[in-house]
């Protein structure tokens, strides 16, 4: 089977980086359930079949359904031919946690990763292998180039860590660009974010413009208000931690409150 272009495919085919990927993916967690995203031609399922895991695959690419099928009789059931974009996560496991992994397609590595966010209760634990970028982006902190939105939302809910990188001549076809895994471990605090939607808000909005302080992209947020004189709000969204994040969406919460 060739990789498909329209579905990001890019077929791993470095065993030893397969199985440390699948090894990834911890066994003494509450939950042994387990969804991969984009299996293709199994070359990751291969390893996490041989664990003692609750395996579900999802899988968009017709062609790739009969391969799986082939290759893994003992997912007869369990091999989802659905969009990851679309799949009802809470039916996956009849509203079970479970952990995510995956070599996921870079055309969509971003929305998987706010999907999961979107559903951070029922995925405690996500591995996986984006375009290096995406995987800097997600795991970086304060002050560096790479630290946008994706950062602070996903680790305001989860602990991040960078794996390893993994070069483009371990794939067939060889993508242009570099990969990386990491791992997100979910926070016991990433339930008590009290208003989550206004959190998200104010992060996409300040960096939107990145440039600019924050006492300028925060004005919508909070007009007339003395705080804006504060001089944290002179600083550029880059340079703000998470927790900063959430302590601003408190102080909009509750001058809203005050209006």
């Amino acid at each position: 089977m060739k990789a498909k272009k329209s579905f990001g495919q890019h077929f791993l085919i470095n065993e030893e980086i397969t199985t440390d990927i699948a090894h990834a993916l911890p066994t003494d967690l509450s939950t042994n359930r387990v969804l991969e995203v984009g299996p293709g031609r199994g070359a990751l399922t291969k390893y996490l079949v041989e664990q003692d895991f609750d395996l579900k695959v999802v899988e968009l690419d017709r062609d790739m359904i009969p391969v799986l099928h082939k290759t893994f009789p003992q997912l007869e059931g369990r091999v989802l031919e659905v969009d990851f974009l679309k799949l009802d996560l809470a039916e996956v496991f009849a509203g079970q946690d479970f952990m995510l992994i995956g070599n996921y397609p870079y055309n969509i590595s971003s929305q998987i990763v706010f999907k999961m966010i979107d559903h951070r209760d029922l995925v405690p634990l996500m591995v996986g292998m984006f375009q290096k970028e995406v995987a800097q982006r997600i795991v970086a902190t304060p002050t560096s180039k790479a630290y946008g939105v994706i950062s602070v939302l996903a680790q305001a809910y989860y602990d991040g860590e960078y794996l390893f990188d993994v070069g483009n001549e371990n794939f067939d076809p060889p993508p242009k660009v570099q990969s990386g895994v990491i791992r997100l471990v979910r926070k016991e605090v990433a339930h008590k974010i009290p208003n989550p939607k206004l959190f998200k808000a104010i992060v996409k909005l300040a960096f939107s413009q990145r440039r600019k302080m924050l006492r300028n992209t925060m004005k919508s947020f909070l007009k007339d208000a003395e705080i804006l004189n504060d001089p944290f709000f002179k600083q550029r969204p880059e340079r703000v931690s998470v927790e900063k994040f959430l302590w601003l969406t408190d102080v909009v919460e509750q001058h809203q409150k005050e209006e």
